[in-house]
């Protein structure tokens, strides 16, 4: 079902065209009241009780897991992608010479890690070049094989939209015994994504894009043979019975159970969480497949009018409904996003496409607005 225009729960200035959500999304009200309630909050901690610590983090991870169709034992609350890949790069066993896959132009925090640990254990990071035709799946595929130990990919990339077919690339990883690590910041949210159908090792993502959150607010899924593994960091939150603040000089050796061990310290940050909290049920509320239905009407439009100015655009199986970008020959330079911005229409170059982001706050005469700056500039 396509939904209707949502821009009234949005701060948004009339004659503002935001197309940046990739970037970063706008903060409905909802959310934006939750954050300021929640630092009066705060500001009286005797309002803040032992049971605050566990009750809302564990909505939240009920939350999340709903939203990606895990089980909420799976899931641990992190500050950022970066912090939910390098537990990957902690627990995931790698042999010399075997092969850790990445695609080209990939963001940077799905990169770094892999880099330090092949340095650390003799493997080798190889990265699948992007595809003359557009199909990350079949470049991937073509990649994967018995030296591969570790396959972690987006899925969307996040300069273009471009698609990798997760369910695919899971089922060939598992067949040649390669970890899948799954960075879903640029979907999750805005394109289903279900664990229990891709049976991911990892997926990571953070949560201040499509999930409509605040930033320093990510959530990392870990499949059952993993959550035994070792955390990045030991806070007492994440031991057997840190319910009972008398009993905290009772050292423990136990985690609680799931994979609560790989949360950060101080997940139950008292205002980000009912901030993510907000968002989470707003995305729900709207529903995944909706978002992307309406979203793929925009980007559609998008594609019809780049092309008409002989710009490129990759066919529409081959990319997520919800991120588009926009090609020419030579790329472009900072400054078309900077005039574009100038004129109030915001969006982003990455890599060499424009990149064009809407969300449900967005309309076609925003998307006419753009072509029309767009077709003046280039």
């Amino acid at each position: 079902m396509r939904l209707p225009s949502q821009r009234h729960l949005f701060d948004l200035p009339e004659g503002l065209v935001w197309l940046n959500c990739a970037y970063m999304s706008p903060q409905s009200r909802t959310v934006g009241d939750a954050g300021r309630e929640a630092i009066e909050r705060k500001a009286s901690p005797w309002r803040v009780r032992p049971e605050d610590f566990f009750a809302e983090s564990e909505a939240l991870r009920r939350l999340f897991a709903t939203l990606v169709e895990a089980d909420a034992e799976g899931v641990a609350l992190i500050p950022s992608v970066s912090y939910g890949m390098a537990v990957v790069a902690a627990n995931v066993p790698v042999q010399v010479g075997q092969r850790l896959l990445v695609l080209a132009d990939e963001f940077p925090s799905n990169v770094y890690p892999w880099r330090e640990l092949a340095q650390r254990s003799g493997g080798q990071v190889v990265t699948v070049r992007r595809p003359r035709d557009g199909d990350w799946t079949q470049a991937l595929l073509a990649e994967l094989d018995e030296r591969t130990a570790l396959v972690a990919v987006p899925h969307v990339h996040w300069t273009d939209g471009g698609l990798v077919d997760l369910e695919r690339v899971g089922a060939r990883a598992r067949e040649v015994g390669a970890v899948l690590a799954v960075d879903g910041t640029q979907s999750v949210g805005a394109l289903p994504l279900s664990v229990a159908r891709v049976r991911p090792d990892f997926l990571v993502t953070a949560g201040y894009k499509w999930l409509m959150g605040p930033y320093s607010q990510g959530y990392l899924y870990v499949a059952p043979r993993w959550r035994d593994g070792r955390p990045l960091e030991h806070n007492w939150l994440t031991r057997g019975g840190s319910e009972d603040f008398a009993r905290l000089v009772d050292y423990r050796d136990d985690f609680q159970p799931g994979a609560r061990r790989f949360d950060v310290g101080e997940r139950s940050n008292f205002v980000l969480v009912p901030m993510a909290l907000a968002a989470l049920r707003q995305v729900l509320a709207w529903g995944v497949e909706d978002i992307q239905t309406t979203l793929r009407v925009l980007t559609e439009r998008v594609a019809r009018g780049a092309r008409e100015m002989r710009l490129e655009v990759a066919e529409e199986h081959l990319r997520g409904g919800h991120l588009v970008g926009i090609k020419r020959s030579g790329g472009y330079g900072a400054e078309v996003a900077s005039r574009l911005a100038a004129r109030q229409v915001f969006v982003s170059v990455r890599g060499d496409s424009l990149r064009v982001s809407p969300h449900l706050y967005n309309s076609e005469a925003d998307v006419d607005r753009l072509l029309e700056e767009l077709d003046a500039l280039v």
